[in-house]
């Protein structure tokens, strides 16, 4: 809870991905979806932790290791690869009374800090009159272009430096947060006035590949140092 509100955790993990055994792939010697569980456990502002997944054999593991975990076994309707982000999000919002605010993220996001979860709740409570949402991002300041070729951030013509280009922001998928009263009206996680919440690139890497799994345990090591 924090400032009287109470969070609840939305953790998708499920059993098939693009990457082979993705969710429950060992990481440093642990399933890696561990690693986003204990994090949130240990952030004071969270309830509650609805782990949605069509891998029923976890319950019981889960549910003895952490005293937040509300388990929601996923619908085989909602098991489709067609199946989006808000459709899993409206069905576990559902499943949970009296929470106002949520924060969903995902396990293959392992280097992303709860120092940082637990900074941005703080955050988006305390600037709710003016954002519906919030979303992680990355800032770039370089020339980017379209398909076509076409200058995006800035003019062909005219040379200016890098750091004096309008930023370009790319959504990064590490956590979103909003309130029930957003997804309700937008029936989506972003809202109609989210904030841009930039983190650190090193916490936004994402498990793509073997090679991006072994850079991720090696740095994940080094944040523990």
């Amino acid at each position: 809870m924090i400032y009287n509100k109470k969070v609840t955790a939305i953790v998708p993990i499920k059993g098939e991905t693009e990457i082979i055994n993705g969710n429950l792939r060992l990481f440093n010697n642990q399933p890696l979806f561990r690693l986003l569980l204990e994090k949130l456990e240990h952030i004071f502002a969270v309830d509650e932790i609805i782990v949605d997944t069509d891998l029923h054999h976890l319950e019981e593991e889960l549910k003895k290791t952490f005293k937040k975990i509300k388990f929601i076994k996923r619908p085989k309707e909602l098991t489709s690869p067609e199946t989006t982000i808000n459709d899993i999000i409206n069905y576990d919002i559902k499943q949970t009374d009296n929470h106002e605010i949520f924060i969903q993220t995902h396990v293959n996001k392992p280097l992303i800090k709860k120092e940082t979860i637990a900074k941005a709740l703080k955050l988006f409570v305390e600037e709710e009159d003016h954002y519906d949402s919030l979303f992680t991002v990355n800032k770039y300041q370089s020339r980017f272009y379209n398909a076509e070729k076409k200058p995006i951030n800035h003019d062909f013509s005219y040379l200016v430096r890098t750091k004096e280009l309008p930023p370009v922001f790319e959504e990064n998928s590490c956590f979103y947060i909003f309130t029930r009263e957003s997804f309700e009206q937008n029936h989506h996680r972003i809202g109609k006035t989210p904030f841009f919440y930039e983190v650190q690139p090193i916490e936004a890497l994402e498990l793509q590949d073997s090679l991006s799994y072994k850079l991720a345990e090696i740095l994940t090591l080094y944040q523990k140092l």
